[in-house]
């Protein structure tokens, strides 16, 4: 046991957060995203049991984002037409203004299949549970 550090934050978890360079980026996936097969050359976590909102503060806690890039938070932007609504995507911005200076406007929005390509060229993935659509989220690490 650690001091200081969300009990969520498995050591699997922690060891791949420490190991993480600055820019590399780690994607928190909901639970229809395809984890194992955008993830062949990431290493994939499983945290079925929890969702996306929480694992989100809890690591945020520990990693730094990048401060050299606009946007060091990404979301799956919902596909055109699609009438989903998105209500977790206020609680990340509220849980990212809780870490980050820039609030809201570190978060960016990546088109579906582009998400999926920077997606495949994260450092890790880890696999939630989450229920909520378009809940996918990408950070890029920065320096502390």
């Amino acid at each position: 046991m650690l001091k200081g550090i969300p009990a969520i934050l498995s050591p699997e978890l922690l060891k791949v957060l420490c190991e993480m360079g600055h820019s590399d980026r780690l994607v928190i996936a909901d639970g229809n995203f395809p984890a194992e097969s955008m993830g062949k050359g990431a290493k994939v976590i499983r945290m079925d049991g929890h969702g996306t909102s929480e694992l989100l503060a809890a690591i945020l806690q520990v990693f730094p984002l990048d401060t050299y890039v606009e946007t060091p938070v990404s979301l799956m932007a919902v596909m055109a037409g699609d009438p989903v609504e998105t209500p977790i995507w206020q609680e990340y911005k509220a849980i990212v203004g809780k870490y980050d200076d820039r609030g809201a406007s570190a978060i960016g929005q990546v088109e579906r299949f582009a998400f999926y390509e920077e997606a495949q060229k994260a450092y890790a993935i880890i696999a939630t549970g989450e229920g909520a659509l378009y809940a996918n989220i990408m950070l890029q690490k920065g320096v502390v």
